[in-house]
This record gives structure tokens, C-alpha cells and sequence, in this order.
């Protein structure tokens, strides 16, 4: 009979950029070692292991309070905060991790990362609570170094009180609108619909010990299942980083989430272009912190490692390997067809290569790629090639040739990655943009800030050579010369206005031609709505002509007209658009054929 047990369950913390995820990691870290247990926190490589026994000397009151009884071996926390980390982090199509922190500030609220990670959190299904951090911050808070947030909150004024569960009802408001019940950890009916607030100050470890007693309840509650793993079964895992390391060569950080890795095993992992196998040579863990002497001596050698472990693994041909493939321990080389067959239908689902108009997608790892692939998809962003891997001259190339047919896609997004010396080279010759970002919604934000500029660079090239709808009006007693050329102060009512465009009046008729725009005694190029300034009209006289408190009118040429609305509409704004229709209307009086063929 297969020897199975229950194994720790894999925590991630997620959340906006400089709300406390490093910290409330660190405070975690260094709250239980504080607990002075022998063994009170086991360094594992990209995780951190908190053993049951710790975990009830700090949160003893609490869990009995809460009627929770902790028969999981402890906690693994994934150290790479952040949800780059988490998508990277996937097992047979899932995410890696059981459970999720996230971490917002409770004084800011939510912001554009909490949102995505809340956005990935519902894709992969993921069962999360949410750490209200900082309340450190909340005036008037007297800190208790290390307390839990009940004693803490206990001690606290009324009025300090009631203005941090006004904020949590914030937070609860907000959620509500995103789809999720949620309710202060303590006041939570029902843990399976409710998503549990937990406030607390990764600064002072306020809160810290329920932190720890809800992700406990959470997994024993919810995850029983997921987390009985067999023992002595072949290891599967996830590849978390690919490392070169001083004597080692290339190098793999794995999470173990099922089986026994041990020395000497062969394994098949994936990579780009093909399944690598190899036997391992060296399994390796960190010293703990204070055993380190040398920082090229940081690890111990380890025969084997039991799931769920994080262990690094040294090992012949580890190039190739790419962040976020999948590991298996296998009996023979052929074994590793199987694992071959997995990562191409993983592959050929997250790599884009399409004969569209699109942007060029590359990204650090496979689940980093999905993630970013997936928020341009929700933008409408189309993609043409999208994969793993530092930005080539093909990638500079593709983008060049999309440019040419829509310059709005024509650019390559790279996340986390490097530009080759070519690739740059390219780039730098052919003027095509290559946006670098290590932050998704950051990378993003650039790419829509750079087609916004490039969009009115086009606007202004492709119109250029139109004489483009716009309307005035002849400000009463603003005429400065009546004729050759007539100077006048106008207001302009919509649309652009430039010089040397043919004019026409209310009626239709030709009025002149404008010969230049002044906008405080010097010359401008053009005036658009809203704007007033002098123009020189030549061929008209004030007061014979043309009159004070006039509208003109753009006299635009029947093929511009056509050329305007058909192929050149997009460009245009709305108030260009309702001008055009008015000189259209205006046209078709004397000539119904105007502005349609």
C-alpha cells in the first residue's frame, strides 16, 4: 500500500507594489524566529517552512479561540512575493500555490496590482485572505509590538476603533463590487463564501499570529484533499528559477509538490525546444542564516527531499530549462516523452505565433507570459508572437513589418527580459520601440501611453496635405485691417483650423483663403476649439464680404471630403467630425452628390 501523508500547504502573497509584501514576509520570518524554537523556521531554497509547532506557540489563544485544531505539518511560504512569482509558480495547468495573502494597505485601499492579482486569483480558482496591512499608520494607533491584532485593537481608543473598521468596510465595499463576500476575520460566518480580512502592520507584527491562525484554518479546512501527497511516489515540481552558481554551473530551484526527490534520481524537465533528462548530482538547501560564513557557501547537501519542499538541484545539461516548466522524476529516459507531450500542449497554449497585426510579447517565464498575455487580451490588444526568452532580431523584424500595415501595434513589449545586442541594433535602425517593464501593469501603462503619442503622430502624418473640417466665428470689434489681407480676432467653434485653407461662408460661398494664424504676435501652425487668436484672410474685405459676428466655414475639395470620412475618419475627433457634417450639409444644398461619391 502507497504511503501517503498530509504535506504543507504552498502560500503566496500578492498585492500592489509597496503595500508591505516583502515586509509582511520578513515580519512572518521574524516573528517565528523570535519564537527562539529550535528549528522555528526551515530555509528551504525560494521558500520558507513554518513547522506546526511553531505556529501553536505563537498563535496558542488564538486557535483555541477560533476552534482550530492544526494537524498540518506547518506552512510553506513561497518567498518571492508578488503575482509574477505566483503565475510563474503552475502545476498541470493550475497555480502551484494553495493559498493566497494579499496584502493591501489599508490606508491606500486597492490599486491597479491589487486588482490583477485579484484578476489571477479568480483564474486559477485560488482560495485567498486579505492582510489590511499598515494599520500602524491609522492616527491615533497605539502599536504593540508583535501582538495580535485582537489584543492590539482591544487596547485602542474608541474613536481609533471605529475609524479602522471604517476602512475595512472600504475594503469590504470594494470587494463586494469585484464579486467576493468578505468580512473581518473575527465576524466571518462562513470561511467557504466569506474572504477573511485580517488587519495587521507588517512593521510592528500586529496581526501576524492571525495571519498565521486563518491560513492554517483555511487549509485544513478546505485544501485536505489537494494537500495528501503520496510520499515515496516520483517527485513532481516546479521549476522556480534557472541559476548560475559559483562551482555548481547552471543550476534549477525547485518546488516539490508531490513525491520524494533524491540524489541521483533522473528527471525530465522542460524546456523551450525540447524535454531536458538528467541525473541529479547535488541536492541542496541553505544553511540556516547564522551558519553562513562564506556567501559561496551557503548550502548544505541533502540526500532527498519529501513534498512539499523547496531544494535546489544541480545537474549535467541544465540549459534550456525554462522558469515555470514542470519537473518529473522518471524510471527511464523514454519517460520523459510523457512529460514532452505535456509541456508542448502547455507550450503551444501560452506561445503566440499569428499572422495578424499584433504586438511582440516576450517574457521571463511561461507563466508570466500567460499573465501578460491575458491582460492585453482584456485590453483588445491584439498579439502576433508572444514567448519566452530575451527580445532577438526576429522579434525587432516582426514588429517592423506590422509597424509598416498598423504603426499602433507596431512594438515589442518585454517583461523581465533582455534585449540582445542585434535586437537593439535593429531596433535603433529600423525606430521600432521596445518597451522594458518588470512590472506587468507598469508594462502596460507605457504601452498605452506610447500608442497614445504614436497616435497623434500618425493623426498629424497621414492628415497632413487635408484641409481639415473647422469653424469660427469674426469676433465683433476685433478687426484690425479691413483688407490685403483682412486681419481679424476669431473664436474657434470646432474643429482645426491652419493656414492657406480655402474659406466659405454659412451659404456655401468662397470667401478667401486663410494666410496665417498669430496667437500672441507670434505665428502658430493651427488653432483647434476653444482657442482665440487673429487670423489673416486674404481675398476678402470686412464689411463688404465678410461681416463681425460671422461664422466661416473650411472650403473643403470634394475628394478631401470623401477621403475625410472614408479612409481618414478614425483620425479625426468628435468635434472635427461634427464640423465635417455641417459643411457636408451646408455643400449639399447646391450640390446633393457632395460627400457621397
Amino acid at each position: 500500500m502507497r504511503e501517503r501523508k498530509v504535506r504543507q500547504p504552498l502560500i503566496t502573497v500578492l498585492g500592489h507594489v509597496d503595500h508591505g509584501k516583502t515586509l509582511l514576509l520578513d515580519s512572518i520570518r521574524g516573528t517565528t524566529v523570535a519564537a527562539r524554537e529550535a528549528g522555528a523556521i526551515t530555509q528551504h531554497v525560494g521558500a520558507s517552512e513554518i513547522p506546526v509547532e511553531t505556529i501553536k506557540k505563537i498563535c496558542g489563544g488564538l486557535l483555541e479561540k477560533l476552534k482550530i485544531q492544526v494537524t498540518l505539518p506547518g506552512l510553506l511560504f513561497i518567498d518571492t512575493p508578488g503575482h509574477e512569482a505566483f503565475t510563474n509558480l503552475r502545476r498541470r495547468g493550475g497555480a502551484l500555490a494553495d493559498l493566497a495573502a494579499l496584502v493591501v494597505d489599508i490606508n491606500e485601499g486597492f490599486m491597479p496590482q491589487t486588482l490583477e492579482s485579484l484578476t489571477i486569483l479568480k483564474t486559477y480558482k485560488t482560495p485567498f485572505m486579505l492582510v489590511a496591512n499598515k494599520i500602524d499608520l491609522i492616527p491615533g494607533w497605539q502599536s504593540i509590538q508583535k501582538a495580535s491584532f485582537l489584543e492590539s485593537f482591544a487596547r485602542q481608543r474608541p474613536e481609533v476603533q471605529r475609524a479602522l473598521d471604517d476602512k475595512i468596510y472600504e475594503l469590504v465595499g470594494k470587494l463586494h463590487e469585484l464579486g467576493f463576500e468578505s468580512e473581518r476575520f473575527d465576524r466571518v460566518s462562513d470561511f467557504r463564501r466569506q474572504v477573511a480580512i485580517v488587519p495587521a502592520s507588517a512593521k510592528t507584527g500586529e496581526g501576524v499570529p492571525e495571519v498565521l491562525t486563518v491560513l492554517s484554518g483555511l487549509a485544513q479546512r478546505f485544501l485536505e484533499k489537494e494537500l495528501t501527497v503520496e510520499v515515496k511516489g516520483p517527485a513532481r515540481g516546479t521549476v522556480l528559477e534557472v541559476k548560475e552558481e559559483v562551482g555548481l554551473g547552471k543550476t534549477i530551484d525547485v518546488i516539490v509538490y508531490d513525491g520524494t526527490l533524491a540524489r541521483g534520481d533522473l528527471i525530465a524537465v522542460g524546456g523551450l525546444e525540447k524535454v531536458i533528462t538528467s541525473k541529479i548530482r547535488a541536492l541542496l538547501q541553505p544553511k540556516p542564516l547564522d551558519e553562513i560564513r562564506d556567501p559561496e557557501d551557503r548550502f548544505n547537501p541533502v540526500e532527498k527531499v519529501y513534498a512539499a519542499a523547496g531544494v535546489k538541484v544541480a545537474a549535467p545539461d541544465l540549459e534550456g530549462v525554462v522558469a515555470g516548466a514542470p519537473l518529473l522524476v522518471v524510471r527511464e529516459i523514454t519517460g520523459a516523452e510523457k512529460l514532452w507531450q505535456e509541456m508542448q500542449r502547455e507550450l503551444e497554449r501560452v506561445r503566440i505565433s499569428a499572422d495578424i497585426s499584433g504586438v511582440v510579447v516576450k517574457a521571463d517565464a511561461l507563466g508570466s507570459l500567460e499573465a501578460l498575455e491575458g491582460q492585453l487580451q482584456a485590453k483588445n490588444i491584439p498579439i502576433r508572437r508572444a514567448d519566452v526568452g530575451d527580445v532577438s532580431r526576429r522579434d525587432v523584424v516582426e514588429a517592423v513589418g506590422v509597424g509598416k500595415s498598423d504603426p499602433l501595434l507596431g512594438v515589442v513589449l518585454a517583461f523581465n527580459v533582455k534585449v540582445l545586442p542585434d535586437a537593439q541594433v535593429e531596433a535603433e535602425r529600423e525606430g521600432v520601440q521596445i518597451l522594458r517593464e518588470e512590472i506587468i501593469y507598469r508594462l502596460l501603462e507605457e504601452y498605452e501611453e506610447w500608442a497614445k503619442q504614436k497616435r497623434e503622430e500618425v493623426r498629424a502624418e497621414r492628415l497632413e496635405g487635408y484641409v481639415r473640417p473647422a469653424k469660427f466665428t469674426l469676433k465683433p470689434g476685433y478687426v484690425f485691417r479691413r483688407s490685403h489681407p483682412a486681419i481679424i480676432g476669431v473664436d474657434v467653434l470646432g474643429g482645426v483650423l491652419r493656414s492657406k485653407v480655402p474659406l466659405m461662408n454659412k451659404d456655401g460661398k468662397p470667401v478667401g483663403t486663410v494666410r496665417e494664424l498669430q496667437k500672441e504676435k507670434k505665428s502658430v501652425q493651427e488653432a483647434k476649439i476653444g482657442e482665440e487668436l487673429a487670423v489673416s484672410i486674404e481675398g476678402p474685405m470686412v464689411g463688404r464680404h465678410i461681416m463681425e459676428g460671422d461664422v466661416l466655414y473650411t472650403d473643403i475639395p470634394r475628394d478631401h471630403v470623401l477621403a475625410l470620412k472614408r479612409e481618414l475618419r478614425d483620425l479625426l475627433s468628435g468635434d472635427e467630425l461634427a464640423v465635417l457634417d455641417e459643411i457636408i450639409a451646408i455643400k449639399q444644398r447646391e450640390n446633393p452628390m457632395y460627400g457621397v461619391m
